[in-house]
């Protein structure tokens, strides 16, 4: 999966650069699809990549989660 995101998005900077440095009459639609190729592809593939495996209630506001922060900081002030 990551290597699928790092070519994702060496296509997508590629796409821009080639857009900014070649004099082609396409060249704003290399800039648009390589910015679109950056919020529509590689972001949300990083995103699942980063949060495969981790559980979203351990960071969440909960009461129990507020009480295990309130005795983290009275542990640390100890």
């Amino acid at each position: 999966m990551k290597y699928i995101t790092l070519i994702a998005l060496i296509a997508s900077l590629a796409s821009i650069i080639c857009g900014y440095v070649l004099d082609v009459p396409y060249s704003q639609k290399l800039i648009g699809f390589g910015v679109i190729g950056l919020f529509v592809v590689v972001f949300p593939l990083f995103g699942y990549q980063r949060w495969k495996h981790k559980d979203i209630k351990d960071y969440m506001l909960t009461q129990e989660n507020l009480d295990k922060m309130r005795e983290n900081q009275k542990n640390k002030t100890n």
